[in-house]
């Protein structure tokens, strides 16, 4: 699985997430190492920086400062599912290592 030069959007995501609507993610991959950017809707600016395995599986270590202009970071674990139209959609497990270092789960989709 090759993730350089992908966009992805947020499908869904859970209540204490801070990416929704609006967040776009540029993701960039050399070897098994990705590194991403992302902004839009409730992020002011993000980076991703990750491991792909032989799965397409992503451990990924996030920061990013949202609109209140608090720093927030996190850890996550991205599953990929390729859908009929060739794209590729993420299911994700994060958990903040920040702020109350709460859980959630997400799903982004390849744009």
């Amino acid at each position: 699985m090759n993730y350089d030069n992908k966009r992805f959007k947020v499908l869904t995501t859970s209540e204490n997430g801070e990416t929704g609507n609006g967040t776009v993610f540029l993701y960039k991959q050399n070897g098994a190492v990705l590194t991403a950017t992302y902004s839009g809707g409730q992020i002011t600016t993000g980076h991703i920086l990750g491991i792909v395995d032989a799965n397409g599986t992503i451990d990924m270590r996030y920061h990013q400062i949202n609109v209140q202009g608090e720093l927030m970071t996190g850890i996550c674990r991205s599953t990929p599912q390729v859908l009929p139209n060739g794209k590729i959609r993420l299911h994700e497990q994060w958990r903040w290592t920040s702020g109350d270092k709460s859980e959630g789960v997400s799903i982004i989709e390849e744009i």
